[in-house]
């Protein structure tokens, strides 16, 4: 059993030529939460659509639990939640869910226990016997939820699952991900909602216009700058940061109280910080805090898209000329 649960190699798909996705070499490790992420409109949903199977790629090949996509085995033990879908909304949630089950191979007496199991795992405890068209957006989310997991999975597609949801709501979601986590299955989790992502996610890609902009461990992403907030003594001259160039590349002052401040400075590396608290211990500035700030997956996003959108300039610059 391979470590790679998803594996595309220049995976594209446009529409005549624009839009969609392009050349997405991805790799997905089997049993973490995977988070893609993007803007509206970056192309997410297409990915998962062409993964699935329900629309063909214009160049590049992909496999899902080692088959080509496309393929019955791709699919066989695959789960999908789609961004926008409708159900019949004659039936009730559990007549619902018994008929997926059923599409699933699931014989009568186990159809039974795993529809009963999901309507109380997605909260609908109650509510199963009464019809969809009744359900509110965030009740028909949960079934879809619920739809996406009657067979089992391996591995599992949640295109924007908490869009319709409270925060109750979002909450229970983002445990049910981790419990699936922790049972050994993957969730490929597509989502614009960055703070959902940082809360629950291993991994992540970001896609921007299309175009994948950088993928790994998030933590191991999130190094893109090195930050520490930082407590002193109230300097005479005004600035405890003159000539200190060669360590500190920006400085900003958040607070001052009485005879201390306050400051965010972002240094080289995380080498350099040792290297400053020395700096100021020798010039007998009294240092009383010294915290390296975490960075937000909102940083890392904005700071990945904004790299992508200055070589972008740089290309066509090149090409004009």
């Amino acid at each position: 059993m391979t470590d790679t649960i998803i594996q595309t190699w220049n995976l594209t798909k446009q529409y005549d030529g624009k839009a969609g996705c392009r050349e997405i070499t991805l790799q997905v490790p089997r049993g973490v939460v995977f988070g893609f992420l993007g803007p509206n409109g970056a192309g997410k949903s297409t990915f998962v659509r062409t993964m699935m199977g329900l629309i063909h790629p214009t160049s590049g090949r992909a496999e899902m639990l080692g088959a080509p996509i496309g393929t019955i085995e791709s699919r066989q033990s695959v789960g999908y939640l789609p961004e926008l879908f409708r159900y019949p909304d004659w039936l009730t949630g559990t007549q619902l869910l018994e008929s997926h089950a059923e599409l699933c191979g699931l014989g009568r007496s186990e159809r039974k226990k795993r529809c009963n199991d999901l309507i109380e795992l997605v909260g609908l405890y109650g509510r199963g016997d009464e019809k969809i068209r009744g359900y509110s957006k965030g009740m028909q989310q949960r079934i879809g939820i619920a739809c996406a997991l009657v067979s089992d999975p391996q591995l599992v597609f949640f295109d924007e699952p908490t869009s319709a949801l409270d925060p109750i709501g979002r909450k229970q979601v983002r445990e049910l991900m981790r419990e699936l986590r922790n049972q050994g299955k993957t969730v490929f989790l597509n989502s614009h909602l960055l703070s959902e992502v940082e809360d629950v996610c291993d991994h992540v890609a970001i896609i921007h216009k299309g175009e994948m902009v950088a993928q790994g461990e998030w933590r191991k992403l999130s190094a893109v700058k090195t930050q520490v907030e930082i407590t002193v003594g109230s300097s005479p001259g005004g600035n405890p940061w003159a000539d200190t160039s060669a360590l500190v590349r920006e400085s900003e002052r958040l607070s001052a109280t009485g005879e201390r401040e306050t400051w965010l400075i972002t240094l080289a590396d995380e080498d350099s910080i040792p290297d400053l608290v020395h700096l100021l211990s020798a010039r007998g500035l009294s240092i009383y805090g010294v915290t390296q700030r975490q960075q937000r997956l909102e940083d890392v996003f904005f700071h990945y898209i904004s790299q992508k959108e200055a070589w972008a300039h740089v290309d066509h610059r090149q090409n004009v000329v």
